[in-house]
């Protein structure tokens, strides 16, 4: 029996997952999620269990409420290093999730090293 799409998915997320905690070093997480209408990025203390900042295609102040596209997920990027930055963190690692490192996923790490953080 074939896997299905999402069983492969998640195999996929919980292998990055899993490798990234050995490298942790203490560092925050910066996870990426990308749906077909929108990408949402957080900073999340595993430690602690919270997120520390988060920034979505969905808030109006980024202005790019409705578009899906590689220069949304640049800005998404810019917003999370500048609030990472706030809250006093200069380096998180990348979690990917179970999705590519191309597109608009690779669009929001580019574009969060621009703005200073560390990945």
């Amino acid at each position: 029996m074939a896997n299905s799409k999402r069983v492969l998915f998640q195999k996929r997320r919980l292998r990055v997952r899993n490798k990234l905690r050995k490298v942790n070093a203490g560092r925050v997480r910066l996870s990426v999620h990308r749906s077909n209408k929108n990408i949402s990025v957080q900073l999340i203390d595993d430690v602690q269990g919270t997120t520390l900042a988060a920034a979505s295609t969905l808030e109006p102040s980024l202005g790019v409420v409705g578009k899906n596209n590689v220069e949304a997920a640049a800005k998404v990027g810019t917003a999370i290093a500048e609030r990472a930055k706030a809250a006093g963190i200069e380096e998180a690692y990348f979690d990917r999730g179970g999705f590519l490192f191309h597109g608009k996923v690779k669009a929001v790490a580019d574009a969060a090293r621009e703005a200073g953080l560390k990945i």
